[in-house]
């Protein structure tokens, strides 16, 4: 599977909002989301580690459970939720605005990231969720390594779209991306890994597009 790498200069921004202010809360800096939630993560670690109440099988377990959570989460909220359709105008708009912008401008350096007045609202409504079935001491670093998880699919994201990304593994990641956007429409939903689209019957058939 190859794709050979072209550079292309960078898209114009699609306006989402005629409010100044609004307007540039939905443009971020690609580093933004490793300054804001690096701190937040290694925090929650700090805390962990400082505890002294678990050991390190239990901390590699926690580890793996907070990333491999954070894919079916990037998984489900890319496919219902970013591809949602919609009927109501409203629905559209938002549709649009989270996600169907990205698809319309997909070089848009500014839009390739989460912005943190978003995926903060998003991390709230997770963090009480978790909390209802992960209990203390594996809810911090279960957190924790979500939110790297979060951060890896971010770069690996914006990658995707700017970057050759030779490496073999993170080219076959690129190539399905591109593929999400340009290919056949309803699968490649994963971005940092095909894991779940293999679970849920949106992994393309061998030879398609």
């Amino acid at each position: 599977m190859s794709e050979k790498h072209t550079p292309r200069p960078d898209e114009p921004s699609i306006r989402l909002f005629r409010n100044n202010f609004l307007e540039s809360l939905t443009h971020v800096h690609p580093i933004v989301p490793l300054l804001f939630w690096s701190p937040v993560a290694a925090w929650l670690l700090w805390r962990t580690l400082s505890a002294s109440t678990m050991g390190g099988g239990e901390l590699a377990l926690t580890a793996l459970a907070g990333l491999t959570v954070w894919t079916l989460s990037e998984y489900l909220l890319h496919r219902f939720v970013f591809h949602f359709k919609a009927r109501s105008a409203l629905g559209k708009y938002l549709v649009f605005m989270f996600h169907g912008v990205h698809h319309d401008a997909p070089r848009d350096k500014s839009r390739l990231v989460m912005p943190p007045a978003g995926a903060v609202i998003v991390m709230f409504f997770l963090w009480q969720l978790f909390g209802l079935v992960v209990p203390s001491p594996w809810l911090e670093p279960f957190l924790a390594f979500f939110i790297v998880g979060y951060l890896c699919y971010d770069y690996i994201h914006y990658g995707t779209h700017h970057f050759p990304m030779r490496h073999p593994l993170l080219h076959f990641l690129k190539v399905y991306h591109l593929q999400h956007h340009h290919g056949a429409k309803g699968i490649r939903y994963g971005v940092s890994s095909p894991l779940w689209d293999r679970v849920f019957g949106t992994y393309p058939p061998a030879g398609t597009r």
